[in-house]
């Protein structure tokens, strides 16, 4: 089964009540957060893991929603669509879903547009490409020590088996926080178009669906880790307006690509010319679940050459792409060049500010991605790699062969820090 999920649909029709006159005029997910509204870290996240299309499931303010769309699209750092499906009357999470039936894809995502969870998306997706046509659904999890504002979850191995009401509030004392541990649905899902067979018009999913399909049999959990934030409350929606921003502006791995993810064969345009270099995908993993983004920066003067066309470039790259996520990790973006300065063929054949050692492919990443050079490390295996790096202003290092996890772990491991408490 295809690994990447290209859409991802986002409950954003909530009253918001909690939030008091925060929400009376703006929809939850459009509270600014530092310099953008929730909804636009949120969206920039799913990005980061191939979504390409965002379904946002309106109902309270729909209008405002709308008008904000085009927006927070335009910020993305990879091109998206974004569609809206406004429920007809106040529908619930369900009727949402339900009413945006039509649009939904064989497999979407679906999330609490008024929650972040920092996880390794990667690994739910890479899960999910395994279950048969009797699992309906995976959700990500999450164990907190106080899960007395949730209900909580209870699982047999990887199957959810029930869904239980908030647990009682325990005692507060020395090293003892005040609530009850659980395991709670951390508002991320991954659905079949099956589900749809279960909705009606109006009902909630969390009360009314997700019990009935886990005593069925028909939900898997994966419990994450990482940083969780709900703003729903206004405590909550204090700490998300520092907290975020500085956790989602994020350190950077950039890596070329022959010689270091793949052996260099010599102008490698295929899938069957393409061999792993023996670590790379436990370093993207690794990567990933250390927080950092990924990315790929590949001179490609095969396509200036004639070898072959940027069409099959871009397509071993969204193969490499699918694979990493396969393994549990993710490739957030990448740049080729496809210029050389003698080039066969006469629309390639110039100096190009993206061809390294020019630093131009990182220089547009950082841009996009709104990345800091210090945060960011470079590996390649050429000497034009780490004078791009250089040239950017970010830390480079030459990969000598043998197992990329052995090279490139201990330099990740060593920038780690700087990272929000979860």
């Amino acid at each position: 089964m295809d690994v990447t999920v290209r859409q991802c649909a986002v409950l954003v029709g909530g009253l918001g009540t909690r939030l008091g006159a925060l929400t009376a005029a703006t929809p939850k997910p459009l509270l600014p957060c530092g310099d953008r509204p929730f909804l636009a870290w949120l969206l920039r996240e799913f990005v980061r893991f191939g979504v390409s299309e965002f379904v946002l499931l309106t109902g309270h303010l729909s209008a405002e929603v709308e008008r904000a769309a085009a927006d927070i699209q335009a910020a993305l750092p990879r091109r998206t669509r974004i569609v809206l499906s406004e429920e007809p009357v106040r529908a619930g999470t369900g009727g949402a879903v339900f009413h945006a039936r039509d649009r939904l894809d064989e497999r979407f995502l679906l999330c609490n547009g008024d929650s972040l969870f920092d996880c390794d998306l990667a690994s739910l997706l890479a899960a999910a490409a395994r279950d048969d046509d009797t699992v309906v659904g995976r959700l990500m999890l999450r164990r907190l020590d106080d899960a007395a504002r949730y209900g909580v979850v209870e699982m047999a191995g990887e199957r959810i088996t029930a869904f239980r009401e908030r647990p009682a509030p325990g005692a507060a004392g020395p090293g003892r926080p005040t609530g009850t541990a659980g395991t709670i649905n951390a508002g991320v899902y991954l659905f079949r178009r099956s589900l749809l067979d279960h909705l009606r018009p109006v009902g909630s999913l969390e009360a009314d669906i997700l019990p009935t399909l886990a005593a069925a049999g028909a939900l898997r959990g994966l419990v994450g880790t990482g940083y969780f934030r709900d703003i729903g409350v206004p405590d909550d929606f204090a700490r998300a307006q520092s907290e975020i921003p500085s956790r989602l502006h994020r350190k950077a791995l950039f890596l070329d690509r022959d010689g270091v993810l793949n052996l260099d064969h010599g102008y490698v345009g295929s899938r069957d010319r393409f061999d792993w270099v023996d670590g790379a995908l436990d370093t993207v993993r690794h990567a990933t679940r250390a927080g950092w983004h990924v990315f790929i920066v590949t001179n490609q003067s095969g396509v200036a050459r004639g070898r072959y066309d940027e069409a099959a470039v871009q397509s071993l790259l969204a193969w490499v792409s699918d694979e990493a996520r396969r393994h549990g990790g993710t490739i957030d973006d990448w740049r080729y060049c496809p210029y050389h300065p003698e080039a066969a063929l006469d629309e390639y054949r110039q100096a190009h500010p993206w061809r390294k050692p020019e630093p131009g492919m990182l220089l547009d990443l950082m841009r996009a991605w709104e990345i800091e050079p210090d945060r960011c490390v470079m590996i390649g295996d050429q000497a034009t790699d780490l004078q791009a790096a250089e040239a950017a202003g970010i830390q480079g290092h030459l990969f000598p062969g043998g197992n990329l996890l052995s090279f490139a772990g201990p330099i990740l491991d060593k920038r780690a820090g700087n990272r929000t408490p979860e």
